[in-house]
């Protein structure tokens, strides 16, 4: 993969995030942030930006999104194949949700 292929897939990931976001915000903020692991400040910025500024944003060289866990247990939790999946999806969403919220500086 060439750098002009690895700058078009970050694109192509910030414009779809920053996509998904906003109509996740716009449909139930309080869940939104939850899932998204943001602040209200953060929130409320991405809601407001009109098409342009999101092809603009998009159009960085470094992903917009990130992990929001760090640590093997989480990642364990998340990537489980046993019987009880779901146990370990909500145990994950529970210790993530106890995450800090990102916030504009």
């Amino acid at each position: 993969m060439n750098n002009t292929d690895v700058y078009n897939e970050i694109k192509e990931l910030n414009l779809s995030y920053l996509m998904l976001a906003q109509q996740l915000i716009r449909a139930d903020r309080e869940t939104a942030q939850y899932r998204l692991g943001i602040g209200a400040d953060v929130a409320e910025v991405i809601e407001r930006l009109t098409p342009g500024q999101i092809l603009k944003m998009a159009g960085a060289n470094m992903a917009l999104c990130r992990f929001r866990f760090d640590d093997k247990l989480l990642l364990g939790l998340l990537t489980t194949h046993e019987r009880d999946r779901g146990t370990s999806h909500t145990h994950a969403a529970i210790l993530a949700s106890a995450r800090p919220i990102e916030a504009i500086a």
